[in-house]
């Protein structure tokens, strides 16, 4: 897995979703254990779910630990704008549709359009990283060619 930028209140959600995730190891345990005390495991659906939700559960705990591991928090006093880089809030003018939207480039996991925080491995976060407030930037998206201008940038 690549390294991941991300802000320190990225970080510190996956630390807590990590704990989280940790915290249920013993709930699992316990029903696992109880599912066991019932007799023939053959045909113990009670057993078989819990030994799943230990099964994903474990899965989930390794991911959030590569994740975290492989975090690089961004310092965000070395930012600039004078050009768009990941933590940059950047507003822009769909050239096309005269639509101005504003949204943070951030690291993948934290993406989330609905909040206005793009992902900067998206296309569109992709194009716009490394320009300036002025220039137009064309995105490779799914339905074609979109053209934005920067029109400010701010951290």
């Amino acid at each position: 897995m690549a390294l991941e930028f991300m802000t320190q209140a990225g970080y510190d959600k996956l630390k807590k979703e990590l704990a989280d995730a940790l915290a249920q190891r013993p709930v699992i345990s316990a029903a696992i254990a109880e599912a066991r005390e019932k007799g023939d495991l053959s045909e113990n659906a009670e057993y078989d779910a819990a030994r799943d939700a230990q099964g994903l559960l474990e899965v989930k705990i390794a991911k959030l630990k590569e994740k975290l591991a492989n975090a690089r928090v961004i310092d965000e006093s070395k930012l600039s704008t004078d050009s768009v880089q990941i933590m940059s809030k950047v507003e822009v003018e769909n050239v096309a549709a005269k639509m101005k939207m504003r949204f943070q480039i951030v690291g993948e996991s934290e993406a989330d359009f609905s909040k206005g925080l793009l992902s900067a491995s998206a296309p569109i976060g992709k194009a716009l990283i490394g320009h300036k407030k002025g220039e137009v930037v064309e995105a490779q998206v799914p339905s074609g060619t979109m053209k934005f201008k920067i029109l400010d940038i701010s951290l």
